[in-house]
């Protein structure tokens, strides 16, 4: 089974089972679920969250709760621009200037109060969430196909704001965890930690976490399209 077969395979069943919540449809998209929010709460139960002060988060809505409860907790938030489009590519989201941290949180109304920042202008990452679309109890991890989050990761490895230390997690349903086997490249990010609405889930994962930009995977188009790529390339 191919990645395109697991991600649409997926898809189809949180949708058939009634377990997708909007937006509709799930596919194509890092899918919301029912119980995103009990999730979120059996993750912040973990002791590195409670430890991390500055968390990098992706913007899709089955995390917008954790992306709430950082920011009621105290912490600040990065989240990268929609394909690191812009010259400041990361949001900063920190709760001590922001009245509103629940609408503050939502990528409509992110722009509201977030301060785009440069990855130099940002402090060490304590904590990353992922999204996903399938992960394995071994923390291989399969997105929506683009690649984005792998990249934000090398980015900030090859600065030296996360590293072998910086716990990555990732909050599913039961349902896209699967048993597949999953052929990780050299670029994927795998997840340490799974969080569902019931259980949580600790990898020890087998794989390497990527420790640079990998500018032989990077096809040209994509350099030229982000401003902060342009600035890195040796």
């Amino acid at each position: 089974m191919t990645t395109d077969d697991l991600r649409e395979r997926i898809w189809t069943r949180l949708e058939d089972e009634g377990v997708a919540r909007f937006p509709f449809p799930p596919h194509g998209r890092i899918p919301n679920f029912a119980g995103a929010k009990d999730a979120a709460e059996r993750l912040a139960d973990l002791p590195e969250w409670e430890d991390a002060n500055v968390i990098k988060v992706n913007p899709d809505s089955p995390q917008l709760p954790v992306r709430r409860r950082a920011l009621r907790e105290g912490k600040v938030v990065y989240m990268a621009q929609p394909r690191l489009r812009d010259e400041k590519p990361f949001m900063k989201l920190d709760p001590t200037e922001i009245e509103d941290t629940d609408a503050a949180a939502t990528v409509s109304k992110m722009d509201d109060y977030a301060e785009p920042v440069v990855p130099d202008e940002m402090p060490p990452v304590d904590f990353v969430v992922s999204g996903s679309v399938a992960v394995t109890d071994e923390g291989a991890r399969v997105g929506k196909g683009e690649g984005y989050s792998d990249l934000e990761y090398a980015v900030l490895h090859e600065l030296g704001l996360v590293d072998e230390q910086t716990t990555i997690a990732s909050t599913v349903h039961e349902i896209q965890v699967v048993e597949d086997e999953i052929q990780l490249e050299p670029h994927d990010v795998p997840m340490d930690v799974l969080v569902t609405p019931d259980e949580v889930i600790r990898t020890e994962t087998p794989f390497s976490h990527p420790s640079r930009i990998d500018w032989t995977e990077l096809p040209e188009e994509k350099i030229e399209e982000i401003p902060l790529l342009g600035r890195l390339r040796p």
